[in-house]
């Protein structure tokens, strides 16, 4: 058991150090740069790489930054592997584990490094398996969570899948449908250019995107006007994706923007809790946590940096998290009030259920130290305790707050 305890608080520790870093978290930023430089430093070499007269000169230089950097990818894929459980809370480890290696971050992480050794194993496919490195190119996806515009992107494309997914689908009818016609125009006058339907597929996907090679055109009359009005019909559909993205992206920074007007538009009340490693919610996404109707997650602190929570980001042990309601309508405001137990206070060291209470006053927490204290009967009070009270009567020593 106490194995397990300390490979988890291990797993936790490493999880946060190869998480996206934020200022104070010394360990993780540095993890962060090592891996982000890691990755430019191989992209280069791999450019340098395509250039014999480079090549000639420094080419054991550029295997040797080659070999390391693939070297990090390959640790840093056994480290998240190992941490996958962190990853997917919810699942067994061997569920995790599955969950990590079959998801597409999965996937590019192991294309990053595995074509490199894979040749030592099968010399005889050495030059297909080298084809499979320009995963690591896809790798530069995972500078996505270090910039929040970026991330507008993916959250753009996330809201509009279904409208673009619909215009995709638009476009693909259309060339089908005008690869056969030009095939059927113009076969008999070109058979060795238009010689099937796919080679009408090209033209028509040429065309439609607007891109226009020239390697394959009409020649005949119809072929010619059927060619004009698909140039035409692609301006259009091309436009389609194009207007949806750019909509989408006014719909999105006008959010952001607005954002800050939103808790005076509809007068919301927030509170700030700080999580501790005993806390359900740590090690849990945003999108996994239930809140009551009209309550929301407005804002993350985290060593000392504001996060805006979207449905990934996953609570960590000293979270301060800010959760905001929105006002009951007609709602009379309750004046909550603090009472510190200084040396002379008369409750010091007695029991709850002792006390005698004017009958407009509740008490509703204790505050001790760092804990919060449900008000039991058997609770005995002591000196220091903050404790929380409605009332409507004065109290020796009591600090307002309004709710």
């Amino acid at each position: 058991m106490e194995k397990n305890k300390g490979f988890n608080e291990f797993r936790s520790k490493l999880f946060r150090v190869i998480s996206v870093g934020y200022l104070g978290d010394f360990p993780s930023v540095v993890y962060d740069v090592i891996g982000s430089a890691a990755l430019v430093l191989n992209l280069v070499a791999a450019v340098l790489s395509t250039f014999d007269d480079v090549q000639s000169v420094c080419g054991s230089v550029l295997e040797q930054v080659e070999y390391w950097t693939v070297l990090f990818f390959a640790i840093d894929y056994i480290f998240r592997a190992i941490c996958a459980k962190c990853m997917y809370p919810d699942k067994s480890e061997f569920k995790a584990f599955i969950a990590y290696f079959f998801s597409l971050l999965g996937i590019i992480d192991l294309l990053s490094f595995l074509p490199y050794y894979l040749p030592v194993f099968f010399p005889a496919g050495a030059t297909a398996f080298r084809m499979f490195r320009v995963a690591r190119v896809l790798r530069l996806f995972r500078i996505n969570a270090y910039y929040d515009s970026l991330n507008v992107i993916t959250e753009i494309i996330k809201n509009k899948a279904q409208q673009l997914l619909s215009s995709v689908f638009i476009i693909a009818v259309m060339m089908l449908a005008s690869s056969l016609c030009m095939y059927s125009l113009e076969h008999e006058a070109q058979p060795d250019v238009f010689e099937n339907a796919f080679s009408g597929i090209w033209w028509a996907a040429s065309t439609l995107l607007t891109v226009g090679y020239g390697d394959i055109y009409p020649v005949t009359i119809m072929g010619k006007v059927f060619g004009i009005i698909l140039a035409f019909l692609g301006v259009l559909i091309v436009a389609i994706p194009t207007g949806i993205i750019s909509a989408g992206f006014v719909e999105q920074y006008t959010k952001l923007k607005h954002m800050g007007d939103y808790s005076k538009s509809i007068d919301m009340h927030f509170i700030k809790i700080q999580l501790s490693t005993k806390d359900k919610w740590v090690n849990k996404k945003v999108r996994e946590v239930e809140l009551p109707h009209g309550a929301l997650i407005a804002m993350i602190q985290r060593q000392g940096n504001t996060i805006i929570p979207n449905g990934n980001i996953v609570f960590e042990p000293g979270d301060k998290v800010v959760i905001g309601a929105q006002a009951l309508k007609n709602d009379t405001p309750m004046n909550l009030k603090e009472v510190t137990l200084g040396p002379t206070h008369p409750w010091n060291d007695k029991f709850i259920k002792d006390l005698n209470f004017p009958r407009q006053t509740i008490l509703l927490s204790i505050k001790r130290d760092s804990r919060t204290i449900v008000p039991k009967g058997g609770v005995k009070l002591k000196q220091g305790d903050t404790i929380v009270v409605i009332s409507k009567v004065h109290l020796p020593e009591e600090d307002e707050i309004q709710v």
